[in-house]
């Protein structure tokens, strides 16, 4: 099974690119370690305080890839510096 998310966030507190990345970054690299799926960021490159990552997760069942993504979303969720506003998940 293979669940795909698209995550749309809003960084209040970031006035360049460079903090953007700062901010990005711990997310990227803790959500790749804790859990096996692929994450990117796939838009708003150029916008300080907007961002929208790609998060893939394979499994053999359903409620595990679902289990892994919920997981993803309360890493994503506990970071203050960004705010998580439209997810979109859905099954491939």
């Amino acid at each position: 099974m293979i669940l795909y998310a698209e995550v749309e966030c809003i960084l209040y507190e970031s006035h360049s690119l460079k903090q953007k990345r700062s901010i990005i970054k711990p997310v990227l690299t803790k959500c790749k370690q804790d859990f096996n799926i692929a994450m990117t960021e796939l838009d708003y490159h150029d916008l300080w305080q907007r961002t929208k990552l790609g998060i893939v997760t394979i499994s053999t069942e359903l409620a595990h890839a679902e289990q892994v993504m919920q997981d993803v979303m309360n890493v994503i969720d506990s970071y203050t510096e960004l705010e998580r506003t439209i997810t979109h998940v859905e099954r491939v």
